[in-house]
């Protein structure tokens, strides 16, 4: 068996917000934006890969998500971790786009890293190689 990866998620507080920061701030774009009652199957893919996985902006209404989601930020935790082609670069970027940057850009071995603010509820982590 090889598995790959179709399809992940990340909680967020507002779908909308959400999308507004996915698509605007890191340049991903909608997949899908289904409704379902109350919220929407919301999902954003890479830009230079169209059919490439699948991020769900799934909406953090579950006690737990809430819960989860605040431990992760409360010791600081991304929640998920996505590659730049520089990441210094997308830091001046974003920072220039009013992006909150939570631990700027430090090398790690073979990548440099840093944390982001996604506004809606999450620490994102973006990593280039060095």
């Amino acid at each position: 068996m090889k598995a790959r990866i179709e399809l992940t998620s990340v909680f967020v507080d507002d779908q909308a917000k959400a999308e507004a920061f996915y698509t605007e701030k890191l340049g991903f774009v909608v997949k899908n934006d289904v409704p379902t009652g109350p919220f929407r199957w919301l999902t954003v893919v890479s830009g230079d890969v169209p059919d490439g996985p699948e991020l769900l902006l799934e909406p953090n209404e579950h006690p737990a998500a809430q819960a989860y989601q605040a431990a992760l930020v409360a010791d600081g935790i991304p929640c998920a971790s996505f590659k730049v082609d520089d990441v210094r670069v997308a830091c001046a970027e974003l920072v220039a786009a009013g992006v909150a940057i939570v631990s700027e850009p430090m090398e790690s071995g073979p990548v440099t890293v840093a944390v982001i603010d996604d506004t809606c509820g999450n620490f994102i982590q973006l990593v280039s190689d060095n």
